[in-house]
């Protein structure tokens, strides 16, 4: 007899309409490119501060810049690192990476010289791909040391049509010598045809590395079925329709950027507006002036957009569905964005090892809150896929029993580069262990409570960090908050809490304990609150408890 999580209780929550699994029409990503450029060539792929890029247009770009890499003598399974922020840049990088039947490696652009040279040194990219200011500030530096052969850089402000009055002011140009000009070289050869490659599912199509919070990055074998798949099943979640608008907000650099945005305006020829970095006010434009429809980021962009003094409800008028990825969202927060803005933000959940998406809210639901724990559901698990909770030996636990979520579908990595013993330890035939600690309760819906590794022991009572976390983020003059285990004489440990305020707000840490005191355990609540101007966090905007909590035991 099948157990609870093999019967998925949660297609229940499905949409009427919606299949318990899907079939994408294609299952590498250039067939996708080659199939919506075919269909919309002259539809908007991209826009950029009043510059728009067609399909043709884009996919004549990636064929120059793949022409020049193939006649550098780069081909199939060869990795090809891109080291740019949200720029047009990036897409034609990508896409000459795979129309070579090359691996793009992502690389985050705020990584300096060690996370540089260890993700290098490990990737053994053939070219590198980069800003101007980023090969001047980082990455030069690194190519030297590694020999790298090809490389090519190119300035943010290439393809800008409009400088002054966005994140691009003050960006200088600073042409570094002994390397191609990506855009020249893109516009000179754009009318020729690249080396023709056959690609196949289970091929490598991207190297993405972990942020590393716990440890050394490692990287995750996103295969083009991987993306493919995930890019599909997003579009077909969200009910993204033809031609749909998307703002950029997460990262193209990260999991959740690549494949729910770029992979999702490609498979169904939408339009994504791009806006260089996260700044707010740069957003808040953006949505005026192209009024997406759809938009996913993590809950630190919600925040800081939340909090922009200039923000309305009229510069979200325009969308049908908002959705984050990254962390899980406090509820309280969930509300407050709507009662601000109207708008419902859907929660998701998911990993560089998921490739983004493995589970989210469906359109025409709302997520439950946990009565007992006050967290928010992070969804049903998405087509094909199963979410199991499992305990220390890996054994299925019953329904609202905590343990960790361990995931399997078409939307898992095969492998961690490199590494097999890990592969092994993380992923046992195809299922990944995520690490993170969960339920699931009756009706199919999943609940993150925290990361195995932030669990606080208090005189021998568990306390996840989250609980705290979103109890805090119910007091108005909270901003963002992380909680963390210190060193505690008589409990062993014990719960401190670090907050940053609303601007314009102020409270003291002893009324946001006591506020913690009336809803929590006594064990629970923080003992000490310190209150800070900002948060450390990491470079695609996770909160670093780690940091935190290390700094606290000195």
């Amino acid at each position: 007899m099948s157990g609870i999580y093999d019967q998925r209780p949660w297609l229940e929550c499905y949409a009427a309409d919606e299949p318990a699994d899907i079939a994408p029409p294609y299952e590498d990503m250039l067939s996708v490119l080659t199939d919506t450029r075919s269909r919309f060539p002259d539809r908007v792929a991209l826009t950029y501060f009043g510059t728009e890029i067609t399909y043709r247009e884009l996919d004549e770009l990636a064929n120059g810049v793949a022409e020049y890499l193939a006649e550098q003598g780069l081909g199939g399974g060869d990795r090809v690192a891109v080291y740019l922020q949200n720029v047009p840049q990036f897409a034609i990088a990508v896409l000459a990476g795979w129309k070579l039947g090359g691996i793009v490696v992502p690389l985050n652009p705020m990584y300096r010289s060690h996370e540089l040279t260890t993700i290098l040194a490990d990737a053994q990219p053939a070219a590198v791909i980069s800003s101007e200011n980023g090969w001047h500030d980082a990455l030069g530096e690194v190519v030297a040391a590694t020999g790298v052969a090809v490389t090519l850089t190119t300035s943010e402000l290439d393809l800008a049509a409009e400088h002054e009055e966005t994140p691009l002011r003050g960006v200088e140009r600073r042409r570094p010598a002994a390397t191609a000009d990506l855009v020249a070289t893109a516009t000179e050869r754009r009318t020729a045809t690249p080396p023709s490659v056959r690609l196949y599912p289970d091929d490598i199509a991207l190297l993405t590395y972990t942020s590393g919070t716990s440890g050394t990055p490692k990287g995750a074998t996103n295969t083009h079925r991987n993306i493919s798949f995930n890019a599909q099943a997003f579009t077909q979640r969200t009910g993204n329709h033809d031609g749909s608008g998307m703002i950029a907000l997460a990262p193209l650099f990260h999991i959740t950027g690549l494949v729910c945005q770029f992979g999702a305006v490609l498979a169904l020829g939408g339009r994504l507006d791009l806006v260089y970095r996260f700044e707010p006010s740069a957003v808040l434009a953006a949505l005026r002036r192209w009024r997406p429809r759809y938009m996913i980021g993590p809950a630190t962009a919600y925040i800081a957009l939340m909090n922009h003094p200039e923000a309305t409800a009229d510069h979200f008028r325009s969308f049908e569905q908002v959705y984050a990825g990254g962390a899980p969202l406090p509820a309280a927060m969930v509300e407050r964005f709507r009662s601000d803005f109207g708008l419902y933000i859907r929660n998701g959940y998911g990993l560089t090892e998921t490739t983004a998406t493995a589970t989210s809210v469906p359109p025409h639901l709302e997520a439950p809150v946990d009565e007992e724990t006050g967290t928010i559901s992070v969804g049903v698990p998405t087509f094909n896929c199963v979410l199991r909770v499992v305990d220390d030996d890996g054994v299925d636990l019953p329904v609202r029993s905590v343990g960790e979520i361990v995931v399997e579908g078409p939307m898992v990595v095969p492998s961690y580069w490199n590494q097999p013993e890990q592969t092994e330890e993380s992923i046992p035939e195809g299922r990944l262990h995520t690490g993170d600690v969960g339920f699931m309760d009756e009706q199919g819906w999943f609940y993150v409570v925290d990361r195995k590794k932030d669990m606080i022991n208090a005189s021998g009572f568990k306390v996840w960090p989250r609980e705290v976390e979103d109890v805090l983020y119910s007091h108005s003059a909270v901003r963002e908050a992380a909680v963390v285990g210190v060193p505690d004489e008589y409990r062993g440990e014990t719960v401190k809490a670090y907050v940053s305020l609303v601007p314009g707000e102020s409270t003291t840490g002893e009324e946001l304990a006591d506020h913690c005191r009336q809803r929590l355990a006594a064990y629970k609540y923080p003992r000490e609150v310190e209150l800070v101007g900002e948060l450390p966090k990491t470079t695609t905007g996770k909160i670093l408890r780690r940091r935190l909590r290390d700094e606290a035991r000195g």
